[in-house]
């Protein structure tokens, strides 16, 4: 009972906050927050400009300083008051022409930095390209010599010397081969008619050789091959059924076959052609007729190549990055009036400035001079009342001490005075005594 009790105090003395009320207080916080600086990013260029006019009003209106003797008398501050318009409206000038070179400096600055982005992102995406390898993936007809036994075709990258006895049964790809470290998979595909004499046929071999610039076989593989069974129901109800499309030639009756025939990984010595054999059933002088007849060839790359294949496109910006901020450092390094132009100016603008300027410091020096003599006046006249004053009290003092030393001087006269009379008062005294002893 008695924890019940303190339970009840707690949650009475200390009450738990509602959460719901919590969240609300911080999102009408985050709204009035993102209002407040949606306010001051659209009012920022006004505060600006006020800034500007008030600072230029400022530098052209020097008003003269009042020291703590003299003040500003009324001819000056007359003068001063009608000067402040003139001011003013140069100033407006003043700070419309920097704000016009400001824009012809930033669409400068911005064209360049353009620039320099194309230049960086071309550099950037083309070492990326270099650096990072494609896999590769070739398609090409096969022509089968149905002259020989055992009718061969071929595939060459770089046509060799063991090819010349092959030339009219080669597919040439010039410039083109698989980069070392990569592997890739050959897969034969046949497009045959559904024919009696395929199905009759049945089974038949396809061998696949990868061979070397010197002639060698690296690889081999062979695999049986045959066309799809069906049978003479199910013939029969499929013709019935696209008697119309084999009829206007929308469909044919062929088959396509694909047969994996072999993978290997790319090394030295390097690939040179595959070549592909087909030989008819054990027992048997038949080969299968074929439409078509097609080799397909597909690389994988190494697991490193294959990561930077994947993020191909985080490598291009991540790199032209880096190349445009290194362009920009060696830019503002080696170049930096080309990327921050300073305005030339014409010698009678200059002429005119320095008079300008010349007039202001001679201005300047009078106003100082005349300043320093008030102040040196002003200071003497100050030096004069004191060196009196200090005169005075001095003068003072040594009056009233001279008035002191001759009162002193008469009481102890008096006082000498009344000593002598006493000393012969007695000393009458005395010799009248010794008269009447005798």
């Amino acid at each position: 009972m008695e924890e019940e009790e303190e339970e009840v105090l707690v949650k009475n003395c200390f009450p738990i906050p509602n959460p719901t009320l919590y969240w609300f207080t911080k999102l009408v916080i985050l709204q009035a927050d993102v209002f407040y600086n949606c306010l001051v990013v659209l009012f920022s260029p006004f505060l600006f400009l006020l800034s500007l006019i008030s600072e230029t009003s400022q530098s052209h209106y020097y008003p003269p300083q009042e020291s703590k003797e003299s003040k500003l008398t009324a001819e000056s501050a007359v003068h001063a008051a009608a000067g402040v318009p003139s001011k003013l409206f140069r100033g407006c000038g003043v700070l419309l022409k920097k704000v016009f070179l400001g824009f012809l400096g930033a669409v400068h600055v911005c064209k360049i930095l353009m620039l320099l982005l194309v230049v960086a992102v071309i550099l950037g995406v083309g070492l990326v390209r270099f650096w990072a390898e494609e896999p590769v993936f070739i398609g090409e007809r096969l022509h089968f010599d149905y002259t020989k036994a055992h009718p061969v075709a071929a595939f060459s990258f770089h046509c060799g010397s063991w090819c010349q006895g092959y030339a009219h049964q080669i597919n040439y790809k010039k410039n083109m081969g698989v980069p070392v470290g990569h592997t890739f998979y050959v897969s034969l595909v046949f497009l045959m008619p559904e024919s009696d004499y395929n199905r009759e046929i049945g089974l038949f071999q396809v061998t696949a050789e990868v061979i070397s610039r010197t002639g060698n076989i690296m690889a081999r593989s062979s695999h049986p091959c045959m066309l799809r069974f069906r049978s003479w129901p199910i013939r029969t109800m499929q013709t019935f059924l696209m008697g119309l499309p084999f009829l206007l030639g929308i469909r044919a009756e062929t088959q396509k076959i694909t047969v994996p025939m072999l993978k290997h990984k790319e090394d030295f010595p390097r690939t040179e052609a595959i070549k592909v054999t087909l030989i008819p059933r054990a027992g048997t002088d038949f080969l299968p007729q074929l439409y078509e007849a097609e080799i397909l060839l597909k690389s994988e790359l190494p697991w490193a190549k294959k990561l930077v294949h994947r993020w191909k496109w985080t490598f291009y910006v991540w790199t032209s990055m880096h190349i445009y901020v290194l362009l920009l450092a060696i830019l503002l390094r080696c170049s930096r009036p080309l990327i921050l132009p300073v305005m030339r100016k014409s010698p009678s603008s200059t002429n005119s400035k320095q008079e300008s300027e010349v007039k202001a410091s001679s201005e300047q020096t009078e106003e100082r001079s005349s300043r320093d003599e008030r102040y040196a006046s002003v200071t003497l006249r100050r030096w004069q009342e004191n060196r009196s004053k200090r005169k005075a009290m001095l003068l003072h003092q040594d009056m009233a001490e001279t008035v002191v030393s001759s009162a002193s001087s008469t009481s102890l006269t008096r006082e000498e005075t009344g000593a002598t009379l006493e000393d012969d008062d007695e000393d009458d005294t005395g010799d009248s005594e010794s008269v009447c002893c005798w």
